[in-house]
């Protein structure tokens, strides 16, 4: 495509996504369907263009008004992600003179709002939390997530296929602490591939995964995945328990577990059960009340977590959102537990950053829910087969930080039931 049609474009997407009336990843998916002529090469520019833009919203803001033009085209060539030489052959002499001197700008000379790129109601929690490990998560969260993937440990193993990516020319590493992990240097189209077909690799966050090896489901347990969305930590659960047992997949959208379909088909598991409820108080809930061996709870939350996959979020979440998601949160977490057997464990989980999501939530149902005793989460990773485990906790929680881990931002509390 030529220069001038690619920087048009990215302008036009970037001021579809800029509304934030929808997320950032279902704009950007429309466009493409809109837009079937586009090669894979226009799509990367367009997506990671819009990204950038997202991530730096504030700096961007900041900049853009002392140049000419459209706003989203200011924009667009702000975040432009792809060659300078390229992206100049399309730019103006005024536009070129513009954005040389956005680049000669110096962060430090920037204020803080520019340099960190958060709302301001955002800003004071994460800084009372990681007090001077505020820059670095902050800037760690404008950096792009690399791609993770998780060995099938039912049928493969991780070396074998990290070899098998290797012949494929793909370069990939063992994740410093899941077993099954796999980090890819580059974002390769991994479909085609004989073992994604084969269901020998899944992509998924590393945190991810260690939050399906923190439930520690065994063979011939009742499971329960409460949350299960499109099914990344069903399947890994499902294979901790070697397809067997029974393991019920429950969400309240049959169009996020349709999702797990093929992948389920791909992933040779049999044991795996998915069913769509109304509510956390679903009649299926209350026939199972008492019977499960480990349930997990990955709750529905603001998604903070991800910021560095959906900086979308940073603008779309507000502090009003997030007390209404607490509130939902110890619900569905509170009629989760009545499934439990004695003896049996209870994993609380989230994707934020927000204590009022993560500890709040987990203190309240501790005191609510006399009948559960919290299980230090450095004991429960103790027997697993993690790299460091004392590393991936504060306290008594499982917490999982970009700029600490390299993964997504998540929570995790254990209890099991006296």
């Amino acid at each position: 495509m030529h220069p001038k049609a690619l920087l048009e474009a990215c302008a036009e997407l970037v001021g579809l996504v800029l509304k934030l009336d929808h997320p950032a990843d279902a704009v950007v998916s429309r466009y493409f369907r809109d837009h079937r002529q586009l090669g894979p090469r226009e799509r990367a520019t367009l997506a990671e263009t819009v990204y950038a833009v997202l991530r730096r919203k504030l700096q961007f803001d900041h900049f853009a008004p002392s140049g000419s033009g459209p706003r989203e085209r200011r924009m667009a060539i702000l975040g432009f992600a792809g060659p300078r030489d390229f992206l100049k052959s399309a730019l103006s002499d005024t536009e070129k003179t513009w954005l040389d001197a956005c680049d000669a700008v110096s962060e430090a000379d920037l204020l803080e709002r520019h340099r960190h790129n958060l709302p301001e109601w955002l800003v004071q929690p994460l800084k009372d939390q990681v007090g001077p490990d505020f820059w670095p998560l902050a800037e760690s969260l404008l950096r792009p997530a690399p791609l993770d993937l998780r060995v099938n440990a039912l049928a493969d193993k991780r070396e074998d296929v990290r070899k098998e990516l290797a012949r494929a020319g793909i370069h990939a590493q063992p994740t410093p602490y899941s077993p099954w992990g796999l980090r890819l240097a580059d974002k390769p189209a991994l479909t085609r591939l004989e073992a994604f077909t084969r269901g020998a690799i899944e992509v998924q966050d590393e945190g991810s995964q260690i939050l399906a090896a923190l439930l520690d489901a065994h063979r011939g347990e009742m499971v329960v995945d409460f949350c299960a969305g499109a099914g990344g930590k069903t399947l890994a659960i499902g294979a901790c328990m070697r397809n067997t047992g029974r393991l019920y997949a429950f969400d309240t959208s049959a169009h996020r577990l349709d999702a797990l379909k093929p992948r389920l088909a791909r992933s040779g598991l049999s044991n795996v059960h998915p069913a769509a409820i109304a509510h956390e108080r679903d009649d299926r809930i209350k026939r199972l009340a008492g019977k499960i061996d480990r349930v997990l709870v990955d709750a529905p939350c603001s998604g903070l977590g991800t910021l560095r996959r959906n900086p979308d979020l940073k603008w779309r979440q507000s502090p009003e959102a997030v007390q209404e998601m607490a509130a939902k949160q110890l619900a569905i977490l509170r009629s989760a537990a009545r499934l439990l057997k004695p003896g049996g464990r209870l994993v609380y989980a989230t994707c934020s950053l927000l204590r009022e999501e993560n500890e709040a939530v987990a203190q309240a149902f501790g005191e609510q829910e006399t009948c559960f005793r919290l299980l230090p989460a450095a004991q429960a990773l103790a027997p697993l087969k993690l790299a460091d485990p004392d590393a991936l906790c504060s306290g008594d929680f499982l917490r999982l930080w970009p700029h600490q881990h390299a993964t997504d931002g998540f929570f995790a509390a254990v209890w099991v039931r006296k």
